[in-house]
C-alpha cells in the first residue's frame, strides 16, 4: 500500500491574526478576533491525511472565530474543558465537556471561545462521508446527512471516538509508529468515520438500523457494471435493461427493491460523483461547464442545483477549494 501523505502543523502564539492564517484555508478563509482585554494565547496542532484531518487545540483567553465561506468538511469538536458557543445560523450551540459537538462546515459561520478551553477536532471531507454511507447502505444517498449536532462523550460510542482521535494525534507526532504504518492509519480514518455514522443521529440513521437487505439479483450486478463502464456516454434506460438481460420493467422494480431508487436515478447518482472527483481535482484549463458536459450534465442550472443538494456546495465552490 502507499505511503499517506500527512500535513502536519503544529503553532502556538497570542496574535489573532497569526491564529486566522494558520485556521484558513484559500477556499474558507477566518477571521480572528479578541472578545476581551485578557491575555489571548492559543496552542495547536493539526495533521491532515487527506480527507480526514485529527487536530488538539488550546486556548487562553476570550476569541470569535468567524467563517468567511463555507467549507466542505464535517466538523466535530470533542472538549476536555472549557466551553465554546458555536453559530450554525440563526441557532446557537453550547460546547462543554462531556458533550461534542457536529458541525456542517458549508453551514457553520462561527465560534465563541471561552478559555482555558481544550478540543480535540476532527474534520472530514463530506464525500469520504457520503461514499462511506454509500457503501454501508449498498444504495445511493441524496441530500444533505443532517447530523444531530450532539454526541455523548462520557460513555458509549462518544468515548470511543474521543480516544480514538487522542490516539490519532498521539501516533502522527513526530516519528510516532502511526506515520509508518499506511494500512494502519487508513484503517483508524475508516474507523472514525464508520463509528460516526453508526453513533451520531443522521437522516439515514434509521435506515442503518433496518434489517440488511437480502443481496441484489444478478441483473442489478449486472445493470451497474454497465453503467460504470459507460458512465460517460448517453446510455438510456432500454440501454441498461438490455445490458442486464432484463426487461425494463423488471430491472426498474429490481432497483427499487434492492437500492431503494430507481436505475436512472442510480446513473445520475454515479454521474454527479464523478463530477465531483473532477471538481475537486481539476486543473485551470477546465471550466464547470466542461465538467458537467464531460459527465452528461446539459442544463447547467439544474447540475449546479442538484450538485449543491448532494454535496452541500456550488461546483464553482468545489472547484475553488480543489485549486486551493
Amino acid at each position: 500500500m502507499d505511503r499517506i501523505s500527512i500535513a502536519a502543523t503544529s503553532f502556538r502564539g497570542d496574535d489573532p491574526d497569526e491564529l486566522a492564517a494558520v485556521l484558513s484555508t484559500p477556499a474558507s478563509p477566518i477571521k480572528v478576533e479578541r472578545l476581551s482585554g485578557e491575555a489571548l494565547s492559543f496552542d495547536c496542532e493539526f495533521f491532515s491525511t487527506g480527507p480526514i484531518t485529527f487536530g488538539s487545540c488550546a486556548y487562553e483567553g476570550e476569541l470569535q472565530c468567524t467563517r468567511q465561506a463555507p467549507s466542505d468538511k464535517l466538523l466535530i469538536f470533542l472538549p476536555t474543558r472549557g466551553a465554546a458557543l458555536f453559530e450554525p445560523g440563526a441557532k446557537e450551540i453550547w460546547s462543554r465537556p462531556g458533550q461534542g459537538t457536529i458541525l456542517d462546515g458549508a453551514r457553520s459561520e462561527g465560534v465563541r471561545i471561552y478559555g482555558p478551553r481544550r478540543h480535540l477536532t476532527l474534520f472530514i471531507d463530506h464525500r469520504k462521508i457520503a461514499n462511506h454511507l454509500i457503501n454501508m447502505l449498498e444504495r445511493t444517498i441524496t441530500g444533505n446527512l443532517e447530523f444531530y449536532p450532539h454526541i455523548d462523550l462520557t460513555a458509549g460510542p462518544g468515548f470511543a471516538l474521543a480516544q480514538l482521535v487522542e490516539t490519532a494525534c498521539s501516533g502522527l507526532r513526530g516519528n510516532a509508529p502511526l506515520r509508518q504504518s499506511p494500512l494502519a492509519l487508513a484503517s483508524l480514518g475508516d474507523a472514525v468515520t464508520h463509528l460516526l455514522l453508526e453513533a451520531a443521529p443522521h437522516r439515514y440513521s434509521d435506515q442503518l438500523a433496518s434489517p440488511v437487505p437480502l443481496p441484489a439479483p444478478r441483473h442489478v450486478k449486472w445493470a451497474i457494471d454497465f453503467m460504470h463502464a459507460h458512465i460517460s456516454e448517453p446510455i438510456t434506460m432500454a440501454d441498461i435493461a438490455a445490458a442486464a438481460k432484463v426487461s425494463v420493467r423488471t430491472l426498474q422494480q429490481a432497483f427499487r427493491q434492492f437500492r431503494m431508487t430507481t436505475p436512472m436515478a442510480y446513473l445520475h447518482e454515479l454521474r454527479l460523483t464523478a463530477a465531483h472527483q473532477d471538481l475537486m481535482n481539476t486543473h485551470e484549463a477546465q471550466s464547470v461547464a466542461d465538467i458537467a458536459l464531460k459527465w452528461g450534465f446539459t442544463h447547467l442550472g439544474r447540475f449546479a442545483a442538484d450538485y449543491r443538494r448532494r454535496f452541500g456546495l456550488l461546483p464553482s465552490q468545489t472547484m475553488r477549494s480543489g485549486k486551493a
